[in-house]
């Protein structure tokens, strides 16, 4: 069984819970067990905020309005990219958990790596935006429709 969507979504923070509740529409109808399927959603929109907030476009031919998000369920495997036309990461500011003082900053990234098992994050070529992605082994309710066999 394999299943995908992308969205392109306007950089507002309405669009979070949108993307998070189609994706967790997605699994419930594909029959993905509730606890792997709420990591990920938590995992997606952690993604999807910080595109929302840092995902701006400043070069020559970007919309800085929009990001994309695309999901794969293929087999056993859920991919999650977040795909944004911001300024990238920079390396010497690697993702760490939040402390007292940046509550409120920080955490995403973090969240991310703890949810899923494998996180890449990339920088588009010319510092022309960021992709996150990343991926969570399946697991399936005894009634699953969809199951992978």
């Amino acid at each position: 069984m394999s299943i995908w969507w992308s969205l392109h979504l306007r950089r507002e923070a309405a669009s979070v819970p949108l993307a998070r509740r189609l994706l967790l529409g997605t699994m419930e109808t594909a029959g993905v067990d509730p606890d792997v399927s709420y990591d990920l959603s938590v995992a997606l929109s952690e993604a999807c905020a910080n595109a929302v907030e840092h995902g701006g476009g400043t070069a020559p031919g970007t919309f800085s309005g929009a990001y994309r998000v695309t999901a794969y369920l293929d087999g056993e495997m859920c991919r999650i990219e977040v795909t944004d036309s911001g300024p990238g990461f920079t390396a010497d500011r690697p993702p760490r958990p939040a402390t007292a003082e940046d509550a409120e900053n920080g955490r995403g990234l973090y969240l991310i790596r703890e949810l899923a098992d494998h996180v890449r994050i990339v920088n588009k070529p010319g510092r022309a935006g960021a992709v996150v992605s990343f991926d969570k082994l399946l697991k399936w309710r005894k009634d699953a429709p969809l199951m992978a066999v």
